[in-house]
Protein backbone atom coordinates (compact mmCIF):
# COMPACT_ATOMS: atom_id res chain seq x y z
CA UNK A 1 0.00 0.00 0.00
CA UNK A 2 2.86 2.55 1.25
CA UNK A 3 5.41 0.91 -1.27
CA UNK A 4 7.82 -0.58 1.51
CA UNK A 5 9.03 -4.13 0.58
CA UNK A 6 7.68 -5.49 3.54
CA UNK A 7 5.07 -8.90 2.75
CA UNK A 8 2.19 -9.40 5.65
CA UNK A 9 2.27 -12.95 4.96
CA UNK A 10 2.85 -15.37 8.14
CA UNK A 11 4.80 -18.95 8.08
CA UNK A 12 5.42 -21.22 10.90
CA UNK A 13 6.37 -24.53 11.68
CA UNK A 14 4.14 -26.37 14.27
CA UNK A 15 6.04 -27.57 17.16
CA UNK A 16 6.61 -26.52 20.73
CA UNK A 17 9.79 -24.69 20.84
CA UNK A 18 9.94 -24.63 24.77
CA UNK A 19 10.32 -28.27 24.68
CA UNK A 20 13.47 -28.07 22.01
CA UNK A 21 17.06 -27.29 23.33
CA UNK A 22 18.88 -24.31 21.68
CA UNK A 23 20.48 -26.78 19.10
CA UNK A 24 17.31 -27.92 17.99
CA UNK A 25 15.67 -24.99 17.48
CA UNK A 26 18.14 -23.62 15.36
CA UNK A 27 18.60 -26.65 13.28
CA UNK A 28 15.24 -26.10 12.66
CA UNK A 29 15.03 -22.48 11.77
CA UNK A 30 18.03 -22.67 9.74
CA UNK A 31 16.13 -25.83 7.73
CA UNK A 32 12.47 -24.04 8.06
CA UNK A 33 14.46 -20.96 6.37
CA UNK A 34 16.49 -23.03 3.54
CA UNK A 35 12.87 -24.50 2.43
CA UNK A 36 11.41 -20.26 1.94
CA UNK A 37 14.89 -18.80 0.60
CA UNK A 38 12.89 -18.19 -2.39
CA UNK A 39 10.02 -16.05 -1.26
CA UNK A 40 12.30 -13.90 1.36
CA UNK A 41 14.54 -11.44 0.57
CA UNK A 42 14.88 -7.80 1.63
CA UNK A 43 13.10 -6.57 -2.06
CA UNK A 44 10.37 -9.47 -1.47
CA UNK A 45 8.89 -10.57 1.81
CA UNK A 46 10.82 -9.54 5.10
CA UNK A 47 10.27 -12.24 8.33
CA UNK A 48 9.69 -10.16 11.16
CA UNK A 49 9.44 -12.10 14.73
CA UNK A 50 6.36 -13.28 16.35
CA UNK A 51 4.80 -15.53 18.87
CA UNK A 52 8.03 -18.17 20.53
CA UNK A 53 10.63 -16.25 18.24
CA UNK A 54 13.23 -14.01 19.49
CA UNK A 55 16.13 -12.29 18.18
CA UNK A 56 18.48 -15.28 18.00
CA UNK A 57 16.17 -17.18 15.66
CA UNK A 58 15.82 -13.82 13.49
CA UNK A 59 19.87 -13.81 13.58
CA UNK A 60 19.75 -17.27 12.48
CA UNK A 61 17.29 -16.66 9.50
CA UNK A 62 19.41 -13.67 8.24
CA UNK A 63 22.89 -16.00 8.54
CA UNK A 64 21.08 -18.69 6.62
CA UNK A 65 20.03 -16.51 3.85
CA UNK A 66 23.02 -14.48 4.14
CA UNK A 67 25.38 -18.15 3.39
CA UNK A 68 23.18 -19.16 0.27
CA UNK A 69 23.73 -15.61 -1.31
CA UNK A 70 27.49 -15.18 -0.26
CA UNK A 71 27.24 -12.24 1.53
CA UNK A 72 25.65 -10.42 4.81
CA UNK A 73 22.47 -9.36 3.43
CA UNK A 74 20.99 -7.59 6.96
CA UNK A 75 17.71 -5.68 4.96
CA UNK A 76 16.20 -10.13 5.03
CA UNK A 77 14.77 -9.92 8.63
CA UNK A 78 13.73 -7.42 11.28
CA UNK A 79 13.81 -7.68 14.84
CA UNK A 80 17.56 -9.23 14.65
CA UNK A 81 20.40 -8.11 17.38
CA UNK A 82 21.05 -4.51 17.71
CA UNK A 83 24.86 -5.63 16.88
CA UNK A 84 23.37 -7.38 13.51
CA UNK A 85 22.32 -4.28 11.87
CA UNK A 86 18.98 -4.31 14.53
CA UNK A 87 16.93 -1.61 15.76
CA UNK A 88 17.14 0.10 18.83
CA UNK A 89 13.17 -0.22 20.57
CA UNK A 90 12.50 -2.73 18.33
CA UNK A 91 11.52 -5.28 21.36
CA UNK A 92 8.58 -2.69 22.54
CA UNK A 93 7.83 -1.14 18.56
CA UNK A 94 4.22 -3.26 18.24
CA UNK A 95 3.38 -2.24 22.06
CA UNK A 96 4.36 1.47 21.69
CA UNK A 97 2.61 1.03 18.19
CA UNK A 98 -0.67 -0.26 19.62
CA UNK A 99 -0.69 2.92 22.18
CA UNK A 100 -0.18 5.16 19.76
CA UNK A 101 -3.39 4.50 17.95
CA UNK A 102 -5.44 3.83 20.90
CA UNK A 103 -4.23 7.40 22.32
CA UNK A 104 -4.58 9.24 18.68
CA UNK A 105 -8.32 7.55 18.65
CA UNK A 106 -9.14 8.61 22.12
CA UNK A 107 -7.86 12.33 21.41
CA UNK A 108 -9.50 12.59 18.05
CA UNK A 109 -12.88 11.17 20.06
CA UNK A 110 -12.02 14.08 22.48
CA UNK A 111 -11.46 11.67 25.09
CA UNK A 112 -8.53 10.91 27.62
CA UNK A 113 -6.51 7.38 28.92
CA UNK A 114 -7.16 8.44 32.12
CA UNK A 115 -9.25 7.07 34.75
CA UNK A 116 -10.66 4.34 31.58
CA UNK A 117 -10.41 0.85 32.78
CA UNK A 118 -8.89 -1.24 30.39
CA UNK A 119 -8.18 -5.10 29.81
CA UNK A 120 -5.66 -6.62 28.53
CA UNK A 121 -5.43 -9.85 26.26
CA UNK A 122 -2.12 -11.72 26.16
CA UNK A 123 0.88 -10.19 28.21
CA UNK A 124 3.84 -10.93 26.09
CA UNK A 125 6.17 -8.75 23.68
CA UNK A 126 2.96 -6.80 23.02
CA UNK A 127 0.58 -6.70 25.62
CA UNK A 128 3.32 -6.56 28.78
CA UNK A 129 4.00 -2.80 27.21
CA UNK A 130 1.14 -1.80 26.66
CA UNK A 131 -0.01 -2.10 29.56
CA UNK A 132 2.79 -0.82 31.57
CA UNK A 133 2.56 2.06 28.77
CA UNK A 134 -0.74 2.79 29.59
CA UNK A 135 -0.63 2.45 33.03
CA UNK A 136 2.06 4.98 32.89
CA UNK A 137 -0.38 7.23 30.78
CA UNK A 138 -3.50 6.63 33.82
CA UNK A 139 -5.19 3.89 32.75
CA UNK A 140 -6.76 1.86 34.82
CA UNK A 141 -6.06 -2.09 34.33
CA UNK A 142 -8.41 -4.27 35.66
CA UNK A 143 -7.68 -7.18 34.13
CA UNK A 144 -4.87 -8.98 32.16
CA UNK A 145 -4.81 -12.58 30.75
CA UNK A 146 -2.29 -14.89 28.05
CA UNK A 147 -2.09 -18.47 27.63
CA UNK A 148 -1.34 -19.67 31.76
CA UNK A 149 -4.26 -17.83 32.67
CA UNK A 150 -5.56 -14.31 34.05
CA UNK A 151 -6.51 -11.92 36.76
CA UNK A 152 -9.70 -9.41 37.07
CA UNK A 153 -9.93 -7.11 39.42
CA UNK A 154 -13.12 -4.78 38.48
CA UNK A 155 -12.79 -2.62 41.80
CA UNK A 156 -8.77 -1.57 41.22
CA UNK A 157 -6.00 -1.75 39.51
CA UNK A 158 -3.91 -4.95 39.17
CA UNK A 159 -0.45 -4.26 39.73
CA UNK A 160 1.61 -4.41 36.39
CA UNK A 161 4.89 -4.04 38.30
CA UNK A 162 4.24 -7.02 40.02
CA UNK A 163 3.79 -9.27 36.36
CA UNK A 164 5.57 -7.21 33.92
CA UNK A 165 8.74 -9.39 32.82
Amino acid sequence: MVGFPYGGAKGGVVCEPRKLSPQELERLTRRYTSEILLMIGPEKDIPAPDINTNSQIMAWIMDTYSVDRGYSVPGVVTGKPVVLGGSLGRERATGRGVCFTLLDTLKYLDQSIEEKKVVIQGFGKVGSVVAKLLHQGGAKIIAISDVYGGIYNRGCMVSIDRYHP
